[in-house]
C-alpha cells in the first residue's frame, strides 16, 4: 500500500446567513489510508470538535456561532491539512447602551447610542418627532460601526428634552430614548 498524504479536494465557500437559519458545511478529502475529517469552531468558547465527519450541520444558528470553522483531514502519513470557512451570522440591531445626560447651559453635551448588529447599523437621531440633520447648527453627529454620538457644542435651554436614537439594518430596527437635561 502506498501511503498518500491527506489533501482537501472540496470545501464549502464562506457563507452569510440570517440568525435562525440552517447551515450545512462540507469538507471532502483524499489520501491513503482514508483521512479522518473533523470540524471545529475557532472561538474562545469552543471546546473540541463539533463534527467528526465530512459534514457539519448547524440548525437555528445563533450570532455566537458566527466566525471561522476549521476542517482538518489527517491520516498519520503527514501533518493534518486544515482549511477554514467563514460563517457570518446576520442579526437585527440591538441597542446595548443609551444614557440620559445632565449638562449645564453653555457647556458641551454628548448623547451616546451603542448598538450591535450585522451588517452594521445605520443610525438616525430625533428630537421629539423631528429628525436631526447632519450639520445642524451647534450639533455634530458621528456614526461609527457600533455607536452614534450626538454632540452639542454649546447647550442651550432649547436643547433640553427627549431624544431618540434609531438603529437599523436590512433585518430590522430598534430605538432608544434618552433625555438631555440641565444639572
Amino acid at each position: 500500500i502506498i501511503a498518500v498524504s491527506p489533501k482537501i479536494t472540496e470545501i464549502s465557500s464562506d457563507i452569510s446567513i440570517n440568525e435562525g437559519g440552517n447551515v450545512s458545511l462540507t469538507c471532502i478529502a483524499t489520501g491513503r489510508p482514508d483521512p479522518t475529517i473533523t470540524w471545529r469552531h475557532i472561538s474562545p468558547k469552543a471546546v473540541g470538535f463539533i463534527s467528526e465527519d465530512e459534514y457539519l450541520e448547524i440548525t437555528g444558528i445563533t450570532r455566537e456561532q458566527s466566525g471561522e470553522y476549521e476542517c482538518s483531514a489527517s491520516n498519520d502519513v503527514s501533518a493534518p491539512v486544515v482549511q477554514r470557512v467563514k460563517v457570518t451570522v446576520n442579526y437585527p440591531p440591538y441597542i446595548s447602551d443609551a444614557k440620559s445626560t445632565g449638562v449645564p447651559v453653555g457647556q458641551k453635551g454628548v448623547l451616546l447610542c451603542e448598538a450591535s448588529a450585522v451588517p452594521s447599523a445605520d443610525f438616525q437621531w430625533y428630537k421629539d418627532d423631528k429628525r436631526l440633520a447632519e450639520g445642524q447648527k451647534g450639533l455634530k453627529v458621528e456614526n461609527k460601526a457600533f455607536f452614534s454620538r450626538l454632540t452639542f457644542f454649546n447647550v442651550s435651554e432649547q436643547d433640553y428634552g427627549n431624544y431618540t436614537c434609531v438603529a437599523s439594518n436590512q433585518l430590522g430596527n430598534t430605538n432608544a430614548s434618552m433625555i438631555l437635561y440641565g444639572e
